[in-house]
């Protein structure tokens, strides 16, 4: 059994792009849309600032009224798709009620639209030819593969659909070899399913989800869910009576959390490079759509 704590891999990672970072003439440069004051997405867009400080990255800020129209903030996506300096764009979810998230998701240009929710990134990574991937997802991976644990002709199991994390992560197991089946509220018998999966991934957020006899001997479980429980921090897998059964699992706090913001940096780099080195026409096409 093997804890697969992301901290260390995340610190390997940021040290791996600020390094390549300091080839490049100019910086990457992020931009982050905060709508309202919500005290926890404040807090998320804090952290993303000061990782891209420490890498190299420049940050860019914009704190928005709650009751923005849908119309002006569609105005400044278009205005930082065409922003040479900025080469990626995020706006932090969730949106208040009047602002429709797919108008919001479409205006990003897929090129600098480092959540990966574009539905021209969704295609690419549906046609096994990524570009910019959901950041969960993309860390998963990288504690799959930077942890040499085998996914091609394994069975993947994920408990969880949503478009954020349960199904682009279907596509890109689907895409390394992996058969994976997806779980959902809908689904029957849930035991039965999961004790099938040799990777056994959970993106729920409900504490205690997936008990000791849903865990097939010797399985990779990788927890997602977050919810709070007595004040802390826990996850869907009941972790200490889940730890002597499998051959490695993620705790929450500190397994999958920690990469999620550093593959952030990752697709800001990306879309960095897709815009000035192996796309050198990019900006012409942004300016277009702007």
């Amino acid at each position: 059994m093997a804890i697969l704590y992301g901290k260390e891999l995340s610190d390997q990672i940021r040290e791996e792009i600020r390094q390549e970072i300091q080839h490049y003439p100019e910086p990457p440069g992020l931009a982050v849309i905060l709508i309202g004051e919500d005290p926890a997405s404040q807090v998320y867009v804090r952290n993303k600032k000061k990782a891209c400080e420490e890498v190299g990255i420049a940050s860019y800020s914009y704190s928005l009224p709650s009751d923005i129209p849908e119309d002006n903030l569609l105005s400044i996506i278009q205005h930082l798709n065409g922003n040479q300096n900025v080469h990626g764009i995020l706006v932090q979810l969730p949106l208040p009620e009047h602002i429709r998230e797919s108008r919001v998701i479409e205006a990003i240009s897929w090129l600098k639209d480092v959540d990966g929710f574009h539905p021209y990134n969704v295609a690419r990574l549906f046609s096994a030819n990524p570009g910019l991937v959901p950041c969960t997802p993309l860390g998963v991976m990288g504690l799959l593969e930077r942890n040499s644990i085998p996914i091609a002709g394994r069975h993947a199991v994920i408990v969880g659909s949503s478009y954020i994390v349960g199904k682009p992560l279907s596509l890109l197991l689907l895409n390394k070899g992996a058969t994976v089946t997806v779980c959902h509220k809908y689904t029957k018998e849930l035991a039965y399913v999961t004790r099938e999966g040799d990777i056994l991934i959970s993106a729920v957020g409900k504490s205690g989800l997936i008990t000791r006899d849903m865990v097939k001997p010797g399985a990779v479980v990788i927890d997602i869910g977050i919810s709070f429980k007595e004040g802390k921090t826990v996850g869907d897998v009941d972790f200490d009576n889940v730890l002597d059964k499998v051959s490695y699992i993620t705790p929450v706090p500190g397994g999958v959390g920690p990469l999620t913001v550093t593959m952030l940096l990752k697709n800001t780099l990306t879309a960095y490079k897709l815009q000035v080195s192996a796309q050198p026409s990019a900006f012409s096409q942004i300016n277009r759509e702007g």
